[in-house]
């Protein structure tokens, strides 16, 4: 694990391949976007690139399975999605996991937020045709995800002892990894400028 939100953000800042993961509603398609624009990286969100049709359709597993290779041999990449059957597939390739894990009432928050914004339509990091919908199975499965799907997280984490880990457990959190990341990249560009400066002088 990285306990240092200083350290991450310089590791996140010379990162290619970077892993979003987290509970449905906790920000990783957010963060994710962010990140993306901030490093130039290509954002793949796994619900729209991996998992759905048009119609709420389950991509075929094969299928799924396929693209998804495909992109984790890509040279750079930050990808938002959890799945913790497909980590074996994704984080050899990974220099660098950001679990998010705030409390899961904020969860529930972030997925009714969402679901009242884009009541209707699909959102931007869903497949086209998947308008929003949200059901007590859904807000179920969010409730207990801590206690269902986290220790599964956390043994498939855990099977990959070279790649860091950040956790990030509230969005205060979050924002402060981006503003580190973003003194690490203003400083990389400073230092470049400077080199650039003296060698003209040379």
């Amino acid at each position: 694990m990285v306990e240092d939100l200083d350290e991450a953000a310089a590791r996140l800042a010379s990162a290619s391949r970077v892993l979003v993961i987290g509970c449905s509603g906790s920000g990783k398609s957010t963060l994710a976007a962010r990140l993306s624009e901030m490093l130039d990286l290509p954002h793949v969100p796994m619900d729209r690139e991996i998992f759905w049709l048009q119609g709420w359709q389950p991509r075929p597993r094969a299928e799924a399975l396929a693209r998804l290779r495909e992109i984790v041999d890509e040279p750079r990449w930050i990808m938002d999605g959890t799945s913790p059957g497909t980590l074996p597939l994704r984080m050899p390739r990974t220099d660098l996991v950001l679990w998010l894990r705030p409390p899961r009432w904020k969860s529930l928050r972030g997925v009714i937020g969402r679901w009242l914004r884009y009541r209707g339509q699909s959102r931007p990091h869903m497949a086209v045709g998947c308008p929003e919908r949200i059901n007590l199975e859904f807000l179920r499965y969010i409730w207990n995800f801590e206690l269902t799907e986290s220790p599964e997280i956390e043994e498939r984490l855990g099977e990959y002892p070279s790649v860091p880990v950040l956790l990030l457990r509230s969005h205060a959190q979050n924002e402060r990894l981006v503003q580190a990341l973003k003194g690490c990249l203003d400083q990389t560009m400073n230092a470049a400028a400077h080199r650039a400066k003296a060698g003209s002088k040379g």
